[in-house]
This record gives C-alpha cells, sequence and structure tokens, in this order.
C-alpha cells in the first residue's frame, strides 16, 4: 500500500513528459523509496525518513543548481506515509512532528489528504495509494457472478500492539464496526486474511474503507476496480483526483461518529446508484491504478 513511491518513478521514467536535459524542466523529481525502510514484518518506518530526505537534498543541492536556484519550489517528492511528509503513523505525533521544514516549499505527491490538516500543504497532490494491478487482474471473477455479499471487510478492528487501551486506532470507528455488527448476518466482516478476498470484493455490494492509523487505505481503489461501493468512513478525508473524479456520486460517505447507524443508513440505499454513463471508466483507460508503461519505453538513465 506504501509503493506509489516505487511506481511514480518507475511511471515517470517511460512517460513521453520526461526530459534529459534539465535546463528543458519545468519539474525536477526526486526518488529516494523512504517508504522502503521496512520493520522485519514488512512495514515502512517512517521514522528514519527525514534524515534520509536531508541526505537527498543534500546531495542534489550541492552538486546541481536547481534546487537552490527557485528554493525548491519546482521539485516535487512522492511522501506515500501514513501523514506524508510528517513522517509517523500516529496522527497526534504527525501533527506534532509537521512537514519537514525542507520540504515545506517543495511539492507533495501524497496518498494522505484530509481538510484543514498540517500535514497537507496547500497545493500539495493527494493520489492513489497502491494496490498491486496485475495481481488485482489475475483474480477476476466473471462480471454476471450474484453480489451475495451486502457488506465486507476484511482488517484489523483493534491494533493491540500499538494501542493497548483501544478506542486511539482509527479513533475507534474500527472497534465500533466489530462491536456493533459482528453477529449481523449482512455483515462478512473479519480479521482473517482471506485467500479468496479479491474474489469476495467482487460479490459484495458494500466494501468498507474505514480509516485505521491513517484515513486512507488501498480498499478504496481495491473496491472500485472490483465494482463493489465504496463506504468510506474517515471524516474530512481528501481523495485522490478529487477535481476529476465524481466521488459523492460514487462511493457511501459515513461519518466516524454515525457507524452504529451502519446497517440502516446501508439497507436504506439503493445496491445500484444511479450512476450517469460519463463516469464510468473506458475500455483500457486507467485512472485509479499505478502502471510502470511499456518496457519498451523506459528511456536510459
Amino acid at each position: 500500500m506504501f509503493a506509489a513511491e516505487i511506481f511514480m518513478h518507475r511511471f515517470l521514467l517511460s512517460s513521453p513528459i520526461r526530459t534529459l536535459n534539465p535546463k528543458e524542466a519545468d519539474w525536477f523529481y526526486t526518488p529516494k523509496y523512504a517508504t522502503c525502510d521496512l520493520t522485519p514484518s514488512g512495514l515502512p518506518l517512517p521514522f528514519k525518513s527525514p534524515r534520509m530526505m536531508r541526505s537527498a537534498i543534500q546531495l542534489i543541492s550541492t552538486n546541481w543548481p536547481y534546487w537552490n536556484r527557485t528554493e525548491r519550489a519546482d521539485h516535487f517528492f512522492v511522501v506515500p506515509h501514513d501523514f506524508g511528509a510528517c513522517f509517523h503513523y500516529q496522527e497526534e505525533k504527525a501533527i506534532k512532528h509537521g512537514i519537514l521544514p525542507l520540504l515545506q516549499r517543495a511539492t507533495l505527491v501524497q496518498t494522505f489528504g484530509k481538510q484543514n490538516h498540517v500535514c497537507l500543504n496547500e497545493g500539495s497532490i493527494t493520489v492513489p495509494p497502491y494496490a498491486p494491478p496485475q495481481k488485482m487482474q489475475a483474480h477476476q471473477i466473471p462480471a454476471d457472478t450474484p453480489r451475495s455479499i451486502f457488506v465486507y471487510f476484511r482488517g484489523l478492528f483493534y491494533d493491540v500492539n500499538n494501542d493497548l487501551e483501544g478506542g486511539y486506532y482509527a479513533r475507534g470507528a474500527r472497534a465500533a464496526v466489530w462491536e456493533n455488527f459482528k453477529n449481523n448476518p449482512l455483515f462478512d466482516i473479519s480479521t482473517d486474511h482471506s485467500t479468496t478476498y479479491y474474489q469476495d470484493m467482487q460479490r459484495a455490494v458494500f466494501c468498507l474503507c474505514p480509516l485505521g492509523w491513517a484515513p486512507w487505505s488501498p480498499r478504496l481503489v481495491e473496491a472500485m476496480v472490483f465494482g463493489c461501493i465504496p463506504v468510506i468512513i474517515a471524516d474530512d478525508l481528501v481523495l485522490p483526483f478529487a477535481d476529476a473524479i465524481p466521488w459523492e456520486e460514487i462511493g457511501v460517505f459515513v461519518a466516524e461518529e454515525d457507524v452504529p447507524k451502519l446497517d440502516t443508513i446501508l439497507t436504506s440505499m439503493p445496491t445500484e446508484l444511479p450512476h450517469d454513463k460519463s463516469i464510468y471508466l473506458k475500455p483500457g483507460e486507467k485512472v485509479l491504478t499505478w502502471t510502470a508503461g511499456p518496457v519498451g519505453d523506459l528511456k536510459p538513465w
């Protein structure tokens, strides 16, 4: 889910807008792969990212004139951590850290977006989190398969390793889902890592997309790809490409405090939203999934 910076790099390597002549460039991109610094369990370590960023910036500012020429205003960085360039997975601590000062004037491309938040600069670009397109494509089932699951979710409800008292993780929203609907037959919810996860999403009418430590998650992209109506539970979330994608027409937005009413809210809604045909993707069109581009188009370093 944090691999957006890798796929942004791959995408730009094969992009027709890339130039090898810095004098022609309007923007400068610095790949640094901070989310590849992982724990043994495969989770990113955001705590070392500021040091990595400072090291990368020192390199580019001392070897080339472009960083200092505009005081970094024409440079952009991809920061797909939980709270972007605030570099912490817990919101309270991320807010305390704030955006790394060296990045304040740069453009930040990030998966995190929340209205009026210190970790989202004006001018930052919110992009979709990474979800593996080849893996999703490999698990497609026939389009006419009945949607026999009403509400679907797989994931944590409590993070006992990092939130011993409960309630802080996901601001209690996931815990509320579990406590209110664990025995409701309309809700197929579990912490199990199902081997049929992608197939099940294609059999579901509604897919829950609640906040976790961060307000965003790849479930939004997965739900969209598989035609499951996303139920977005994250107050004040800034969604990817919100100026181009009519999210209000596509998904269902439920306030965190209204989670106990989820059954009433969802059973009162049509299971097929009245979408205008213009909002659907055209054949071969890719908006929310990350692709690397044709291998033959890759330009040399």
